[in-house]
């Protein structure tokens, strides 16, 4: 499992392989904070859609940023291991950047993966995906799980007792 954590310059050479090989390469990022349903469905979604899924993990400092001082719940070092656990899951990376952009410019991956609630266009990654050829996919799994939902429903029952 740990062997499919990587560095951005060797997910690059390994990308490079990929394509050379004429493999499909999708990319989709997240916090992975609490894994849930969710995730998991749409993570096996990603992987349908190509030969080799990397999952770009928000790295702690990243996290806070976007979830804010309490998050996350788990260090990055762990979620890594979680996320490369999973059977659908090639490779995992972590990343200090808000958003992906950069990684993306780097490994170029054919397709990027984001699960419902988003529009392709609305996208901050759009630009450089469209720079190089990419395609993003939307997936819903229309499961209506978050992360955010299970820790107000805990803290919801833990002040109920």
């Amino acid at each position: 499992m740990r062997d499919k954590i990587k560095s951005v310059d060797e997910l690059k050479k390994i990308v490079t392989q990929l394509k050379k090989k004429k493999k499909t390469v999708v990319w989709t990022n997240g916090c992975f904070d609490l894994l849930h349903i969710g995730h998991i469905k749409s993570l096996q979604k990603a992987k349908s859609l190509g030969d080799v899924l990397i999952v770009g993990l928000n790295s702690d400092s990243s996290v806070r940023k976007l979830k804010g001082k309490l998050r996350p719940l788990m260090p990055q070092k762990e979620r890594a291991e979680i996320v490369a656990a999973l059977e659908c899951v090639d490779y995992v990376t972590i990343f200090s950047e808000l958003r992906p952009n950069k990684v993306i410019g780097i490994l170029k991956p054919d397709i990027h993966v984001k699960g419902p609630g988003y529009k392709k266009d609305e996208l901050p990654e759009t630009p450089i995906i469209k720079s190089y050829g990419g395609r993003i996919e939307i997936v819903d799994t229309k499961i209506p799980a978050s992360t955010t939902k299970i820790i107000k429903k805990i803290l919801k029952r833990f002040k109920s007792d």
